[in-house]
């Protein structure tokens, strides 16, 4: 248990240098974080597809393979 308070001084050490950080800054990685955000949903747009046929042909394998 006395590793508690250490942590959450830690953790309030940490959240100082954010607040100096600007305003500008904040927004900029932000506005970074969003674009990756939106690349990767573009990207898991684009793979779901070919992941779905995989697994459709997996499981017709799977099918046709099994015995009664």
């Amino acid at each position: 248990m006395p590793d508690v308070p250490e942590d959450a001084s830690a953790d309030a050490g940490a959240a100082e240098p954010e607040r100096t950080e600007t305003d500008a800054e904040r927004r900029r990685r932000r506005a970074q974080f969003l674009r990756d955000l939106a690349e990767a949903r573009q990207l898991r747009r684009r793979v779901q597809p070919r992941r779905a046929k995989a697994a459709r042909l997996r499981h017709a394998m799977r099918m046709r393979t099994f015995r009664w």
